[in-house]
């Protein structure tokens, strides 16, 4: 298993740098009084109490753009923070005992609030008794007990090291993701993702608001359907890149994707009113990226014109735009009147069904043999690819080997041919299918 990962975060100058190279016991980033000296993220293993864990040390973080650090660096910093913080196990909050509390300090305290890890508070440049009896200011940030520290001169650092190891050993992430189906609601803003979630819980569980950008965090929501345990995640809506303004909503974004990671099955939302849009193709790449099921659900389709309330053209028009879903099935909706929603759930649930289908080795030959006396495979330079044999290697994704004279023979044309063949005996619908081609040794 992969180490747990630990990220120092913090604004600019209260000494992430200082405490980094105290806990890995080596200068290893650089140190100095001028905010923003680091602006990549140091990543260095090291152990406490027989715990490995790997240390990330990153930039001073500053969710908006601001003149103390240079403007073409600052999206950079603020970047390597952010994925920092996605990564991380366990996030270490560093602030400065010396000038207490700032207004940055309580934005960055926002942001940290919705993340589904441990968050450990640190009060760093506390070299005295004195002035640990004045860190209880930093309790309004609303986040753990404040561990009083001296990055410094090693004040402490044990006592936030027994912490950090303690929650590290308690894994509360593995605790959440639990063996239930978990279901992403994701889509441009406004397409209306929470008032579908709502509709499926049958409750105002989150907030729905006609303005775009209301949800900003991936909320998890648990509920039981059919004896089945599923974890429902509604997501911020995923903005072109171009309009995404820093700070909450550039990270609200980035939790969206992660959340699309997380989940076994996406539904994608589009407004069926303004038809499929470029953002809509690109949020469906991401999903397929990730090689995660989906479903395409047309909302607000009690609002598209009469004129072209066809199903079957519409659909026809979903899949011209999007060519590579075609083996994702398209449900009409309208999450405000609650119609056609009821069909969201099962089909949901049987795409995850398709996702966990495994095809037994010699039939799966058989439908390869099949292909072949269809379409002979590709030659080059008088060479023919040969398949010898097929086998599928795992489920979530579906994932099929195949064991071949030269793997470079194989052209994406006839991959894709072989795919095909696949699904018309097993429609795996939408779901994506991985096929992977090794030389026999």
């Amino acid at each position: 298993m992969a180490k747990p990962t630990v990220a120092l975060v913090g604004r600019p100058n209260v000494g992430k740098s200082t405490l980094f190279n105290r806990l890995v016991g080596e200068r290893v980033a650089v140190v100095h009084e001028r905010p923003g000296t680091t602006r990549d993220r140091l990543v260095t293993g090291t152990e406490w109490n027989g715990v490995a864990f790997d240390l990330i040390d990153t930039g001073g973080y500053i969710p908006f753009a601001d003149d103390m650090l240079d403007a073409e660096y600052l999206p950079q910093i603020r970047a390597q923070a952010e994925q920092a913080m996605l990564e991380a196990d366990l996030i270490v909050f560093l602030v400065d005992g010396k000038t207490g509390i700032t207004p940055l300090d309580h934005e960055i305290a926002d942001i940290l609030r919705r993340e589904r890890v441990p968050i450990l508070l640190v009060v760093n440049k506390v070299d005295s008794a004195a002035r640990g009896e004045s860190i209880s200011e930093f309790y309004e940030l609303g986040l753990s007990e404040p561990i009083p520290i001296s990055a410094l001169h090693g004040r402490h650092t044990g006592d936030m090291l027994d912490r950090i190891t303690e929650l590290l050993g308690r894994s509360p992430e593995s605790a959440d993701e639990d063996e239930g189906i978990k279901i992403a609601i994701v889509g441009r803003p406004n397409v209306g993702k929470s008032s579908l979630l709502n509709r499926l819980l049958g409750e105002e569980r989150v907030i729905v608001s006609p303005y775009p950008g209301t949800t900003r965090d991936a909320i998890d929501t648990q509920l039981t359907y059919e004896d089945l345990k599923i974890t429902l995640i509604d997501t911020a809506g995923i903005r072109r890149r171009g309009r995404i303004q820093p700070g909450v909503e550039k990270y609200s974004s980035m939790r969206a994707l992660k959340a699309i990671g997380r989940a076994d099955v996406s539904l994608l939302l589009i407004d069926g009113a303004e038809g499929v849009t470029a953002q809509d193709a690109h949020i469906a790449g991401m999903i397929l990226d990730k090689l995660k099921s989906v479903l395409l659900l047309v909302n607000k389709w009690d609002i598209v014109p009469d004129e072209v309330r066809d199903r079957q053209d519409y659909g026809e028009h979903v899949r011209a735009a999007l060519k590579f879903l075609k083996f994702v099935p398209i449900l009409f909706m309208s999450a405000l009147t609650g119609a056609g929603v009821q069909e969201v759930m099962p089909t949901a649930l049987q795409i995850q069904k398709e996702r966990l289908r495994r095809i037994p080795t010699a039939r799966l030959n058989e439908v390869v043999l099949d292909a072949q006396a269809a379409h002979a495979p590709p030659s080059k330079a008088g060479t023919r690819l040969r398949i010898y044999f097929a086998s599928q290697v795992r489920t979530d994704p579906p994932t099929f080997l195949f064991h071949v004279n030269d793997p470079k023979l194989m052209h994406f044309s006839y991959a894709r041919f072989l795919e095909n063949r696949i699904r018309q005996e097993y429609s795996y619908v939408g779901t994506p299918i991985r096929l992977s081609f090794r030389k026999r040794s």
